[in-house]
């Protein structure tokens, strides 16, 4: 097997450019995926690239590298708006796989049921992939296009996460179900983003993933609570109907698509009153 290691972004584009290599990272999902004991075909370590491991402020976004790992987030000064991330991260596998699993590595991982997915959508994030030819940006709703599948085309790297200096306005939180409390895959996962302003939801993102193909944006739910009171307690105008008719579930060996829609619906309203509290 061919590996190669580099510490430079630059290194490292120009050897994918002339290897039809796998890109890994943590390797929390790659590794599980292979049927033998170690990785086939050449291999591409990002791991030492500097320039994909760190998260910082620049002067109108957030810029998470794609190498960054999960405990690498929970560490890093954020705003509120990213609480919803945060907790996401923490329901990351266990300890072990957040120390080494990275934010790249979910997304590009492509699970219908990735946890990073449903925050970042409410984060309005978009990626930045590099490749020989250059660099470009692409929503992150663009990126996933069904599962296990994305818009990375040959010689191309997933470097960043972009998330702009507006989405970091507002309060979030995330929730999950799962067969059980620990290291569990989503039956379903809410993410929710509210901008208050006087007393009132000025702003409202609201992300499902685990219940489609990919994580899905609930824009006509966004729509519904923009105006609502952000008081605990108060009743959300969110019904099952409008999640099922949204989501379209999928039904498989850990649920159907009836029990999806139900628990999806039941999250929402969860979600947006921790949000709220």
């Amino acid at each position: 097997m061919t590996y190669f290691r580099p510490t430079d972004l630059t290194d490292a584009i120009d050897w994918l450019a002339d290897n039809q290599a796998r890109i890994a990272a943590g390797c929390t999902d790659l590794f599980a995926a292979e049927t033998g004991p170690s990785l086939k075909g050449p291999v591409l370590d990002v791991t030492a690239v500097t320039a994909m491991r760190t998260i910082e402020r620049r002067a109108d976004h957030w810029r998470i590298g794609a190498a960054a790992t999960w405990t690498d987030l929970l560490r890093a000064e954020l705003p509120a708006a990213f609480d919803g991330l945060k907790l996401a991260a923490r329901e990351v596998g266990s300890v072990q796989i957040q120390n080494a699993g990275t934010v790249g590595g979910n997304l590009c991982n492509a699970s219908p049921a990735a946890d990073g997915v449903p925050p970042l959508l409410t984060l309005d994030a978009s990626l930045e992939i590099a490749s020989k030819a250059g660099t470009r940006t692409l929503a992150l709703q663009d990126f996933i296009t069904g599962p296990r599948q994305t818009a990375l085309g040959p010689g191309e790297i997933l470097t960043a996460v972009l998330v702009p200096e507006a989405a970091g306005a507002g309060r979030s939180h995330f929730l999950k179900l799962g067969a059980r409390k620990y290291l569990v895959i989503s039956i379903a996962m809410v993410a929710v983003r509210l901008v208050e302003r006087e007393g009132h939801v000025a702003h409202a993102a609201v992300a499902v993933g685990a219940c489609s193909a990919v994580a899905r944006r609930l824009t006509a739910v966004e729509k519904a609570l923009e105006g609502e009171p952000m008081v605990a307690g108060v009743s959300v105008p969110v019904t099952d109907a409008m999640i099922a008719d949204a989501l379209a579930p999928i039904t498989d060996i850990r649920a159907d698509a009836g029990y999806r829609a139900d628990a999806a619906a039941e999250l929402v309203r969860r979600t947006l009153e921790g949000a709220v509290s």
